[in-house]
């Protein structure tokens, strides 16, 4: 198997506690500028996992005062990047090609969103590329399920 991505070296480098999430969570922001939007807070990353928790605050709200609908696609696509970063080896890469969202309840509280795929990818047998599907829960503070959403990725060799 080839290395990860230095996405994944960095998360593991540091110390798995509330600093080290914290100085995580800041350089991918500074990364990836659009992601601070939410102010995300990634809490667990591993291969085929990704828990990212965002503040309800002034920035994210709607005209009802929850969590705007497309604050919480943000959140959603930062828990598919980080899972992307930490599951698709160096010798491939990954984009975005689609998302589908539902919206199933008011989000009212800050929320938590959690990429998870049941079972990894063989990327030996990608020659050419695939679509790989990343589903992603966002709860709210009383754990429950406020948006769902399905990003599908093109993943393929360098």
């Amino acid at each position: 198997m080839t290395t990860s991505s230095p996405t994944y070296r960095g998360w593991q480098k540091l110390p798995d506690n509330a600093l080290g999430h914290a100085v995580f969570s800041a350089a991918m922001s500074i990364r990836v500028p659009y992601f601070a939007s939410v102010l995300p807070r990634v809490t667990k990353l591993e291969p085929g996992l990704c828990e990212v928790r965002s503040p309800k605050w002034w920035g994210v709200h709607n005209h009802l005062g929850t969590f705007h609908a497309i604050a919480a696609c943000n959140l959603a696509e930062v828990a598919m990047g980080m899972l992307s970063e930490a599951t698709v080896p160096n010798s491939h890469r990954w984009i975005p090609k689609s998302m589908k969202v539902d919206y199933l309840a008011k989000a009212e509280t800050g929320l938590r969103a959690v990429a998870r795929l049941e079972t990894l990818p063989d990327f030996a047998a990608i020659e050419s590329g695939t679509e790989l599907l990343v589903p992603i829960s966002i709860f709210d503070r009383g754990d429950k399920e406020v948006v769902h959403a399905e990003i599908t990725t093109w993943v393929s060799p360098k």
